[in-house]
């Protein structure tokens, strides 16, 4: 399996355990995401996952991102998106196709770097959220902090919607307290 595509998968399943932490009165917490709730951004994220996973296939999602995806059951609604997900990455060909998302059409390997982003990001958020952050995986937060910084950066996708300002860090925080604080979210 390709690293890239190894490395979704691990954030899928990382991620997958936070949401099955989520506890039954948890749905309506805030998290670090603004104006979002822990049913509002599991929402978001398996609607993403809904979403690349029909693009990897060449078929229709069947909704837009913002559409109720979760259903009465988030946590099977995670779930078989997260199975969904992870096949079609490790089709053969998910790398070198052209991925249409709301940010455009996209080299697959690019696409594929978001979508670990959004996994990983996001499980966090939840995992904050839910004050289970002995969860995250913290190596993978810090092997994705540290490729940003590698590219150079994120400044480009500093949009509203997608990442605010770079937030400080106190010293010492854990991988994934950097990695949100350096997408702008507010700890």
């Amino acid at each position: 399996m390709d690293p890239l595509v190894n490395l979704i998968v691990r954030a899928v399943d990382a991620t997958a355990v936070i949401v099955e932490a989520v506890p039954g009165d948890g749905w309506d917490r805030p998290t670090p995401c603004r104006d979002w709730q822990v049913r509002t951004l599991l929402n978001h994220l398996v609607g993403g996952m809904r979403i690349f996973t029909a693009e990897l296939r060449g078929v229709a999602a069947g909704a837009d991102h913002e559409a109720d995806w979760l259903g009465a059951d988030p946590r099977r609604a995670y779930a078989e998106a997260a199975t969904a997900d992870r096949e079609a990455w490790q089709l053969p060909g998910a790398l070198d196709t052209t991925v249409r998302i709301s940010l455009g059409a996209l080299p697959g390997r690019l696409a594929a770097v978001i979508h670990l982003t959004e996994v990983l990001a996001h499980g966090a958020d939840l995992a904050v959220a839910i004050a289970r952050e002995d969860l995250i995986d913290q190596r993978q937060c810090e092997d994705l902090l540290a490729s940003m910084r590698d590219m150079g950066g994120i400044d480009a996708y500093r949009l509203p919607g997608v990442f605010d300002a770079e937030v400080a860090a106190p010293p010492g925080d854990p991988a994934h307290r950097r990695l949100l604080a350096y997408l702008g979210r507010k700890l």
